[in-house]
Protein backbone atom coordinates (compact mmCIF):
# COMPACT_ATOMS: atom_id res chain seq x y z
CA UNK A 1 0.00 0.00 0.00
CA UNK A 2 2.85 2.22 0.91
CA UNK A 3 4.24 1.60 -2.18
CA UNK A 4 1.26 2.22 -4.57
CA UNK A 5 0.76 5.67 -2.92
CA UNK A 6 4.29 6.50 -3.32
CA UNK A 7 4.01 5.84 -7.05
CA UNK A 8 0.45 7.84 -7.32
CA UNK A 9 1.00 10.81 -4.46
CA UNK A 10 4.97 10.45 -4.24
CA UNK A 11 5.73 13.77 -6.51
CA UNK A 12 2.61 14.98 -7.21
CA UNK A 13 3.49 18.51 -8.70
CA UNK A 14 6.54 17.40 -11.11
CA UNK A 15 4.29 14.40 -12.39
CA UNK A 16 1.43 16.71 -12.93
CA UNK A 17 3.26 19.53 -14.72
CA UNK A 18 5.37 16.34 -17.04
CA UNK A 19 2.10 14.90 -17.63
CA UNK A 20 1.25 18.22 -18.78
CA UNK A 21 3.86 18.66 -21.44
CA UNK A 22 3.70 14.92 -22.54
CA UNK A 23 0.48 15.32 -23.28
CA UNK A 24 1.23 17.98 -25.82
CA UNK A 25 4.06 15.77 -26.84
CA UNK A 26 1.94 13.25 -27.74
CA UNK A 27 -0.76 14.85 -30.21
CA UNK A 28 1.76 15.74 -33.43
CA UNK A 29 3.02 12.22 -33.05
CA UNK A 30 -0.11 10.14 -32.39
CA UNK A 31 -1.46 12.08 -35.27
CA UNK A 32 1.22 11.61 -37.53
CA UNK A 33 1.20 7.72 -37.05
CA UNK A 34 -2.62 8.26 -37.81
CA UNK A 35 -1.04 8.47 -41.47
CA UNK A 36 0.85 6.58 -41.61
CA UNK A 37 -1.78 3.43 -41.04
CA UNK A 38 -4.21 5.26 -43.26
CA UNK A 39 -6.92 6.01 -40.53
CA UNK A 40 -8.42 8.36 -39.36
CA UNK A 41 -7.09 10.92 -36.85
CA UNK A 42 -9.09 9.96 -33.95
CA UNK A 43 -7.99 6.38 -33.65
CA UNK A 44 -4.77 7.11 -33.09
CA UNK A 45 -5.51 9.69 -30.58
CA UNK A 46 -8.36 7.40 -28.90
CA UNK A 47 -5.62 4.73 -28.63
CA UNK A 48 -2.77 7.42 -27.20
CA UNK A 49 -5.47 8.55 -24.61
CA UNK A 50 -6.64 4.93 -23.53
CA UNK A 51 -3.08 3.05 -23.77
CA UNK A 52 -1.73 5.93 -21.44
CA UNK A 53 -4.74 5.94 -18.85
CA UNK A 54 -5.16 2.41 -18.70
CA UNK A 55 -1.34 1.73 -18.53
CA UNK A 56 -0.90 4.27 -15.66
CA UNK A 57 -2.80 2.02 -13.60
CA UNK A 58 -2.06 -1.73 -14.48
CA UNK A 59 1.86 -0.81 -16.13
CA UNK A 60 5.02 -2.39 -14.43
CA UNK A 61 7.12 0.37 -14.73
CA UNK A 62 5.84 4.01 -13.04
CA UNK A 63 6.29 6.75 -15.51
CA UNK A 64 6.12 4.75 -18.39
CA UNK A 65 4.44 6.64 -21.21
CA UNK A 66 2.74 4.42 -23.89
CA UNK A 67 0.76 5.53 -27.07
CA UNK A 68 0.19 4.86 -30.35
CA UNK A 69 3.79 4.53 -32.07
CA UNK A 70 5.31 4.60 -35.14
CA UNK A 71 6.63 0.62 -34.89
CA UNK A 72 2.94 -0.75 -34.30
CA UNK A 73 1.62 1.91 -37.23
CA UNK A 74 4.16 -0.02 -39.41
CA UNK A 75 3.00 -3.45 -38.95
CA UNK A 76 -1.09 -1.77 -39.02
CA UNK A 77 -0.55 -0.57 -42.72
CA UNK A 78 -1.39 -3.47 -44.81
CA UNK A 79 -4.26 -4.47 -42.62
CA UNK A 80 -5.60 -1.18 -42.82
CA UNK A 81 -5.22 -1.08 -47.09
CA UNK A 82 -6.34 -4.38 -47.08
CA UNK A 83 -8.94 -5.10 -45.04
CA UNK A 84 -10.47 -1.98 -43.33
CA UNK A 85 -10.88 -0.56 -39.75
CA UNK A 86 -12.72 -3.02 -38.12
CA UNK A 87 -10.25 -5.85 -38.29
CA UNK A 88 -7.70 -3.27 -37.38
CA UNK A 89 -9.47 -3.07 -33.82
CA UNK A 90 -10.51 -6.63 -34.08
CA UNK A 91 -6.28 -6.99 -33.99
CA UNK A 92 -5.70 -4.47 -31.56
CA UNK A 93 -8.12 -6.77 -29.24
CA UNK A 94 -5.90 -9.84 -30.28
CA UNK A 95 -3.13 -8.29 -29.60
CA UNK A 96 -4.06 -7.45 -26.35
CA UNK A 97 -4.90 -10.99 -25.31
CA UNK A 98 -1.75 -12.91 -26.74
CA UNK A 99 0.49 -9.71 -24.65
CA UNK A 100 -1.63 -10.91 -21.45
CA UNK A 101 -0.52 -14.39 -22.38
CA UNK A 102 3.10 -14.12 -23.18
CA UNK A 103 3.23 -11.48 -20.03
CA UNK A 104 1.57 -14.51 -17.76
CA UNK A 105 4.16 -16.52 -19.09
CA UNK A 106 7.65 -14.66 -17.97
CA UNK A 107 8.37 -13.68 -22.03
CA UNK A 108 9.97 -10.64 -19.83
CA UNK A 109 12.50 -12.92 -18.97
CA UNK A 110 13.69 -13.40 -22.78
CA UNK A 111 14.41 -9.96 -23.11
CA UNK A 112 18.06 -10.98 -22.09
CA UNK A 113 18.74 -13.31 -25.10
CA UNK A 114 18.25 -10.15 -27.54
CA UNK A 115 21.72 -9.39 -28.86
CA UNK A 116 22.71 -5.55 -29.13
CA UNK A 117 23.50 -5.92 -32.42
CA UNK A 118 19.96 -7.12 -33.64
CA UNK A 119 18.52 -4.01 -31.52
CA UNK A 120 20.69 -1.78 -33.76
CA UNK A 121 19.30 -3.55 -36.80
CA UNK A 122 15.39 -2.86 -35.44
CA UNK A 123 15.65 1.04 -34.08
CA UNK A 124 17.78 1.94 -37.46
CA UNK A 125 15.10 -0.27 -40.05
CA UNK A 126 12.43 1.87 -37.34
CA UNK A 127 14.24 4.94 -38.32
CA UNK A 128 14.20 3.89 -42.05
CA UNK A 129 10.96 3.04 -42.37
CA UNK A 130 9.30 6.40 -40.76
CA UNK A 131 11.12 8.07 -42.87
CA UNK A 132 9.83 6.12 -46.08
CA UNK A 133 6.31 6.40 -45.25
CA UNK A 134 6.53 10.52 -45.51
CA UNK A 135 7.69 10.29 -48.72
CA UNK A 136 3.94 10.11 -49.91
CA UNK A 137 3.18 13.33 -48.45
CA UNK A 138 6.33 15.18 -50.27
CA UNK A 139 6.41 13.44 -53.64
CA UNK A 140 5.00 14.85 -56.56
CA UNK A 141 3.81 18.42 -54.12
CA UNK A 142 4.62 21.91 -55.36
CA UNK A 143 7.42 23.96 -53.96
CA UNK A 144 5.67 25.06 -50.95
CA UNK A 145 4.90 21.76 -49.70
CA UNK A 146 8.66 21.50 -49.41
CA UNK A 147 9.47 24.63 -47.92
CA UNK A 148 7.14 24.10 -45.19
CA UNK A 149 8.51 20.82 -44.28
CA UNK A 150 11.76 22.17 -44.30
CA UNK A 151 11.17 24.72 -42.04
CA UNK A 152 9.62 22.76 -40.05
CA UNK A 153 12.30 20.88 -39.78
CA UNK A 154 14.83 23.75 -38.79
CA UNK A 155 12.57 24.84 -36.29
CA UNK A 156 12.43 21.37 -34.38
CA UNK A 157 15.98 21.24 -34.48
CA UNK A 158 16.33 25.11 -33.79
CA UNK A 159 13.97 26.00 -30.97
CA UNK A 160 15.83 23.76 -28.00
CA UNK A 161 19.14 25.58 -28.40
CA UNK A 162 16.82 28.54 -26.95
CA UNK A 163 13.99 27.00 -25.45
CA UNK A 164 13.29 23.99 -23.84
CA UNK A 165 9.91 23.87 -21.88
CA UNK A 166 7.87 22.94 -24.38
CA UNK A 167 8.32 20.29 -27.03
CA UNK A 168 10.04 21.46 -30.04
CA UNK A 169 7.48 19.52 -32.03
CA UNK A 170 4.90 21.06 -30.68
CA UNK A 171 6.39 24.86 -31.09
CA UNK A 172 7.22 23.74 -34.62
CA UNK A 173 3.51 23.01 -35.42
CA UNK A 174 1.70 25.87 -33.57
CA UNK A 175 3.96 28.40 -35.68
CA UNK A 176 4.28 26.68 -38.79
CA UNK A 177 0.56 26.16 -39.41
CA UNK A 178 -0.15 29.33 -38.10
CA UNK A 179 2.31 30.90 -40.80
CA UNK A 180 0.05 28.51 -43.63
CA UNK A 181 -3.54 30.70 -41.94
CA UNK A 182 -2.10 33.64 -42.12
CA UNK A 183 -0.22 33.78 -45.57
CA UNK A 184 -3.35 31.80 -47.06
CA UNK A 185 -1.11 29.15 -48.56
CA UNK A 186 -3.17 26.10 -50.21
CA UNK A 187 -1.84 22.78 -48.44
CA UNK A 188 -2.51 19.34 -47.16
CA UNK A 189 -4.21 19.55 -43.88
CA UNK A 190 -5.38 16.92 -41.18
CA UNK A 191 -9.26 18.47 -42.03
CA UNK A 192 -8.85 17.14 -45.45
CA UNK A 193 -8.08 13.14 -43.91
CA UNK A 194 -10.78 12.75 -41.45
CA UNK A 195 -12.79 14.79 -38.61
CA UNK A 196 -11.00 15.44 -35.16
CA UNK A 197 -13.51 14.16 -32.14
CA UNK A 198 -15.18 16.11 -30.15
CA UNK A 199 -16.52 13.30 -27.39
CA UNK A 200 -14.77 10.26 -25.15
CA UNK A 201 -14.35 7.19 -26.99
CA UNK A 202 -17.28 4.58 -26.47
CA UNK A 203 -17.27 1.12 -25.75
CA UNK A 204 -18.19 -1.20 -29.26
CA UNK A 205 -17.37 -4.50 -30.44
CA UNK A 206 -15.76 -4.31 -33.96
CA UNK A 207 -18.26 -5.08 -36.42
CA UNK A 208 -15.82 -8.43 -38.16
CA UNK A 209 -17.73 -12.03 -38.87
CA UNK A 210 -16.65 -13.97 -35.74
CA UNK A 211 -14.79 -17.18 -37.29
CA UNK A 212 -11.68 -18.87 -38.62
CA UNK A 213 -11.06 -16.96 -41.68
CA UNK A 214 -11.20 -13.61 -39.63
CA UNK A 215 -8.94 -15.23 -36.84
CA UNK A 216 -6.69 -16.12 -40.17
CA UNK A 217 -6.49 -12.58 -41.08
CA UNK A 218 -5.90 -10.93 -37.95
CA UNK A 219 -3.49 -13.20 -36.63
CA UNK A 220 -0.53 -13.00 -37.95
CA UNK A 221 -0.67 -9.18 -37.50
CA UNK A 222 -1.48 -9.63 -33.80
CA UNK A 223 1.25 -11.86 -33.49
CA UNK A 224 3.64 -9.20 -34.79
CA UNK A 225 1.87 -6.21 -33.14
CA UNK A 226 2.76 -8.47 -29.35
CA UNK A 227 6.03 -8.96 -30.23
CA UNK A 228 7.46 -5.58 -31.58
CA UNK A 229 4.69 -3.59 -28.96
CA UNK A 230 6.56 -5.94 -25.66
CA UNK A 231 9.69 -5.73 -27.48
CA UNK A 232 9.67 -1.97 -27.15
CA UNK A 233 8.20 -1.44 -24.09
CA UNK A 234 10.31 -3.48 -22.10
CA UNK A 235 13.11 -2.22 -23.79
CA UNK A 236 12.26 1.60 -22.88
CA UNK A 237 11.36 0.33 -19.71
CA UNK A 238 15.07 -1.04 -19.09
CA UNK A 239 16.22 2.35 -20.37
CA UNK A 240 14.27 4.33 -17.36
CA UNK A 241 15.72 2.18 -15.10
CA UNK A 242 19.00 2.56 -15.73
CA UNK A 243 17.83 6.37 -15.95
CA UNK A 244 16.23 6.45 -12.43
CA UNK A 245 18.19 3.91 -10.63
CA UNK A 246 15.53 1.62 -10.00
CA UNK A 247 13.71 -1.69 -10.89
CA UNK A 248 10.39 -1.95 -12.26
CA UNK A 249 8.55 -5.33 -12.55
CA UNK A 250 8.86 -6.01 -16.73
CA UNK A 251 6.23 -8.68 -16.53
CA UNK A 252 3.49 -7.14 -15.12
CA UNK A 253 4.39 -4.42 -17.63
CA UNK A 254 3.89 -7.02 -20.57
CA UNK A 255 0.47 -7.79 -18.59
CA UNK A 256 -0.36 -3.95 -18.54
CA UNK A 257 0.34 -3.34 -22.38
CA UNK A 258 -1.82 -6.21 -22.92
CA UNK A 259 -4.88 -5.29 -21.04
CA UNK A 260 -4.42 -1.66 -22.54
CA UNK A 261 -4.54 -2.86 -26.10
CA UNK A 262 -7.54 -5.58 -25.38
CA UNK A 263 -9.30 -2.22 -23.99
CA UNK A 264 -8.22 -0.09 -26.74
CA UNK A 265 -9.51 -2.08 -29.50
CA UNK A 266 -13.15 -1.39 -28.04
CA UNK A 267 -13.01 1.92 -27.76
CA UNK A 268 -12.08 2.66 -31.19
CA UNK A 269 -8.06 2.95 -30.07
CA UNK A 270 -5.26 0.83 -32.63
CA UNK A 271 -2.90 -0.73 -30.88
CA UNK A 272 -0.18 0.70 -29.16
CA UNK A 273 3.20 0.67 -26.46
CA UNK A 274 5.97 2.80 -25.12
CA UNK A 275 6.94 5.97 -26.88
CA UNK A 276 10.62 6.11 -25.83
CA UNK A 277 10.65 9.55 -26.93
CA UNK A 278 7.41 10.55 -24.62
CA UNK A 279 8.94 8.10 -21.79
CA UNK A 280 12.42 10.26 -21.59
CA UNK A 281 10.41 14.07 -22.29
CA UNK A 282 8.87 12.69 -18.97
CA UNK A 283 11.43 11.68 -16.72
CA UNK A 284 13.97 14.81 -17.95
CA UNK A 285 10.54 16.84 -17.27
CA UNK A 286 10.49 15.21 -13.39
CA UNK A 287 7.82 12.78 -14.20
CA UNK A 288 8.51 9.87 -11.74
CA UNK A 289 5.03 8.23 -11.06
CA UNK A 290 2.05 6.86 -12.50
CA UNK A 291 0.55 9.61 -11.70
CA UNK A 292 2.59 11.51 -14.63
CA UNK A 293 0.98 8.81 -17.21
CA UNK A 294 -2.12 9.19 -16.28
CA UNK A 295 -2.15 13.17 -16.60
CA UNK A 296 -0.87 12.86 -20.17
CA UNK A 297 -3.55 10.75 -21.50
CA UNK A 298 -6.33 12.80 -19.72
CA UNK A 299 -4.30 16.34 -20.84
CA UNK A 300 -4.37 14.58 -24.60
CA UNK A 301 -8.16 14.21 -24.54
CA UNK A 302 -9.04 18.10 -22.99
CA UNK A 303 -6.79 19.46 -26.09
CA UNK A 304 -8.05 17.24 -28.90
CA UNK A 305 -11.52 18.04 -27.39
CA UNK A 306 -11.36 21.35 -26.55
CA UNK A 307 -8.76 22.30 -29.47
CA UNK A 308 -10.00 20.36 -32.11
CA UNK A 309 -10.93 22.66 -34.42
CA UNK A 310 -7.66 24.06 -34.47
CA UNK A 311 -5.80 20.88 -34.48
CA UNK A 312 -7.55 20.37 -37.94
CA UNK A 313 -5.78 22.73 -39.65
CA UNK A 314 -2.52 21.71 -39.38
CA UNK A 315 -0.77 21.30 -42.70
CA UNK A 316 0.21 17.67 -43.30
CA UNK A 317 4.13 18.68 -44.95
CA UNK A 318 4.53 20.19 -41.04
CA UNK A 319 3.68 16.75 -39.98
CA UNK A 320 5.39 15.10 -42.87
CA UNK A 321 8.57 17.18 -41.23
CA UNK A 322 8.13 16.31 -37.87
CA UNK A 323 7.73 12.86 -38.60
CA UNK A 324 11.11 12.91 -40.58
CA UNK A 325 12.86 14.62 -37.65
CA UNK A 326 11.37 11.09 -35.63
CA UNK A 327 12.70 8.87 -38.17
CA UNK A 328 16.76 10.42 -37.98
CA UNK A 329 16.43 10.87 -34.07
CA UNK A 330 15.54 6.72 -34.33
CA UNK A 331 17.99 5.88 -36.03
CA UNK A 332 21.30 5.13 -34.75
CA UNK A 333 23.84 6.82 -35.96
CA UNK A 334 27.06 5.33 -34.18
CA UNK A 335 25.88 2.19 -35.81
CA UNK A 336 28.20 3.40 -38.74
CA UNK A 337 31.30 3.34 -35.78
CA UNK A 338 29.85 -0.36 -34.41
CA UNK A 339 30.10 -1.37 -37.95
CA UNK A 340 33.89 -0.33 -38.18
CA UNK A 341 34.70 -1.86 -34.57
CA UNK A 342 32.14 -4.66 -34.27
CA UNK A 343 33.07 -8.37 -34.85
CA UNK A 344 32.13 -8.85 -38.83
CA UNK A 345 29.16 -11.60 -37.28
CA UNK A 346 27.60 -9.11 -35.06
CA UNK A 347 28.01 -6.54 -38.54
CA UNK A 348 26.51 -8.77 -40.71
CA UNK A 349 23.21 -9.15 -38.50
CA UNK A 350 22.75 -5.65 -37.84
CA UNK A 351 22.80 -4.85 -41.75
CA UNK A 352 20.22 -8.25 -42.36
CA UNK A 353 18.16 -7.23 -39.49
CA UNK A 354 17.71 -3.77 -41.35
CA UNK A 355 17.21 -5.53 -44.65
CA UNK A 356 14.77 -8.44 -43.57
CA UNK A 357 12.77 -5.45 -41.94
CA UNK A 358 12.73 -3.55 -45.24
CA UNK A 359 12.35 -6.06 -47.38
CA UNK A 360 9.07 -7.72 -45.76
CA UNK A 361 8.00 -4.32 -43.80
CA UNK A 362 7.50 -6.57 -40.70
CA UNK A 363 9.65 -5.67 -37.06
CA UNK A 364 9.02 -8.85 -35.49
CA UNK A 365 10.29 -10.89 -38.76
CA UNK A 366 12.99 -8.95 -38.54
CA UNK A 367 14.11 -9.23 -35.28
CA UNK A 368 13.37 -13.18 -35.18
CA UNK A 369 15.84 -13.62 -37.97
CA UNK A 370 18.35 -11.67 -36.24
CA UNK A 371 18.11 -13.31 -33.15
CA UNK A 372 18.20 -16.79 -35.07
CA UNK A 373 21.37 -15.80 -36.94
CA UNK A 374 22.85 -14.55 -34.55
CA UNK A 375 22.61 -17.63 -32.23
CA UNK A 376 23.88 -19.69 -35.33
CA UNK A 377 26.92 -17.07 -35.20
CA UNK A 378 27.42 -17.90 -31.31
CA UNK A 379 27.00 -21.73 -31.52
CA UNK A 380 29.57 -21.25 -34.62
CA UNK A 381 32.13 -19.42 -32.48
CA UNK A 382 31.73 -21.87 -29.61
CA UNK A 383 31.97 -24.60 -31.25
CA UNK A 384 35.53 -24.95 -31.46
CA UNK A 385 36.28 -27.93 -29.77
CA UNK A 386 40.74 -28.66 -30.12
CA UNK A 387 41.52 -31.96 -29.37
CA UNK A 388 45.23 -32.11 -28.46
CA UNK A 389 47.05 -35.57 -28.11
CA UNK A 390 50.09 -35.45 -26.14
CA UNK A 391 51.85 -39.16 -25.74
CA UNK A 392 48.75 -41.14 -25.26
CA UNK A 393 47.19 -38.44 -23.46
CA UNK A 394 44.31 -36.56 -25.55
CA UNK A 395 43.33 -32.93 -24.14
CA UNK A 396 39.95 -31.81 -24.77
CA UNK A 397 39.60 -27.60 -24.80
CA UNK A 398 36.17 -26.11 -25.37
CA UNK A 399 32.67 -27.13 -25.10
CA UNK A 400 31.59 -30.28 -26.01
CA UNK A 401 27.76 -30.56 -27.46
CA UNK A 402 26.18 -31.01 -30.83
CA UNK A 403 27.91 -28.68 -32.59
CA UNK A 404 31.48 -29.86 -32.12
CA UNK A 405 30.97 -33.37 -31.12
CA UNK A 406 31.68 -34.23 -35.32
CA UNK A 407 35.10 -32.70 -34.91
CA UNK A 408 35.94 -34.42 -31.38
CA UNK A 409 34.96 -38.11 -32.73
CA UNK A 410 36.77 -37.50 -36.02
CA UNK A 411 40.03 -36.52 -33.70
CA UNK A 412 39.93 -40.29 -32.60
CA UNK A 413 40.13 -41.69 -36.67
CA UNK A 414 44.08 -42.84 -36.25
CA UNK A 415 44.78 -43.60 -32.41
CA UNK A 416 47.60 -46.11 -32.41
CA UNK A 417 48.40 -46.44 -28.42
CA UNK A 418 47.07 -48.95 -26.58
CA UNK A 419 45.98 -47.24 -23.78
CA UNK A 420 44.50 -43.47 -24.16
CA UNK A 421 43.74 -41.19 -21.36
CA UNK A 422 40.61 -38.63 -22.90
CA UNK A 423 41.35 -35.31 -20.43
CA UNK A 424 38.33 -33.38 -19.88
CA UNK A 425 40.10 -30.50 -17.70
CA UNK A 426 39.80 -28.08 -19.95
CA UNK A 427 35.92 -28.44 -21.47
CA UNK A 428 32.27 -29.20 -20.60
CA UNK A 429 30.17 -31.41 -21.41
CA UNK A 430 26.48 -29.64 -22.10
CA UNK A 431 24.33 -32.07 -23.40
CA UNK A 432 23.51 -35.36 -24.21
CA UNK A 433 25.27 -34.98 -27.78
CA UNK A 434 28.27 -34.53 -25.65
CA UNK A 435 28.19 -37.63 -23.92
CA UNK A 436 26.65 -39.61 -26.73
CA UNK A 437 29.72 -38.83 -28.68
CA UNK A 438 32.25 -40.07 -26.00
CA UNK A 439 30.11 -43.19 -25.55
CA UNK A 440 30.87 -43.89 -29.39
CA UNK A 441 34.80 -43.04 -29.21
CA UNK A 442 35.33 -45.09 -26.03
CA UNK A 443 32.97 -48.37 -27.75
CA UNK A 444 34.93 -47.92 -31.26
CA UNK A 445 38.20 -48.10 -29.34
CA UNK A 446 37.79 -50.43 -27.29
CA UNK A 447 36.86 -52.61 -30.17
CA UNK A 448 39.85 -51.65 -31.58
CA UNK A 449 41.47 -53.39 -28.55
CA UNK A 450 42.11 -50.07 -26.89
CA UNK A 451 41.72 -49.24 -23.25
CA UNK A 452 40.34 -46.01 -22.92
CA UNK A 453 40.51 -43.64 -19.55
CA UNK A 454 37.89 -40.87 -19.31
CA UNK A 455 39.28 -38.10 -16.28
CA UNK A 456 39.03 -34.55 -15.62
CA UNK A 457 35.39 -33.95 -15.59
CA UNK A 458 34.18 -31.53 -13.22
CA UNK A 459 30.95 -32.34 -11.36
CA UNK A 460 28.40 -31.16 -13.56
CA UNK A 461 30.17 -33.00 -16.58
CA UNK A 462 30.52 -35.76 -14.20
CA UNK A 463 26.77 -36.15 -13.47
CA UNK A 464 25.87 -35.14 -16.87
CA UNK A 465 27.91 -38.50 -18.02
CA UNK A 466 26.94 -41.17 -15.71
CA UNK A 467 23.32 -39.90 -15.60
CA UNK A 468 23.10 -41.03 -19.85
CA UNK A 469 26.30 -43.15 -20.36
Amino acid sequence: MHTLKQQWFGNIRADILAGIVVGLALIPEALAFAFIVGVDPRVALYASFAIAVITSFVGGRPGLISAATGAMALVLVNLMADHGLQYLLAATVLTGIIQLILGGVGVANLMRFIPNSVMLGFVNALGIMIFITQLPYLRGQDAMTFIFAIATLILVYAVPRFFTAIPAPLIAIVVMTGIALMSGVTLQTIGDLGKMPNSLPTFFIPDIPFNLETLKIIFPYSLALSIVGLLESLLTSQVLDDMTDTESDKNREARGQGIANFFTGFFGGMAGCALIGQSMINIKSGGRGRLSTFTAGVFLMFLIIVLGDVVVKIPMPVLAGVMIMVAATTFNWGSFKFLKQAPKTESLVMLITVAIILYTHNLAIGVVVGVILSSLFFVSKISRVTVTPQSNIYKIKGPLFFASTTKFIHSFRDVKEKEVIIDFEDSQLWDESAVGAIVKVKQKLEEEGVTVTIRGLNSSSEQLYAKLQ
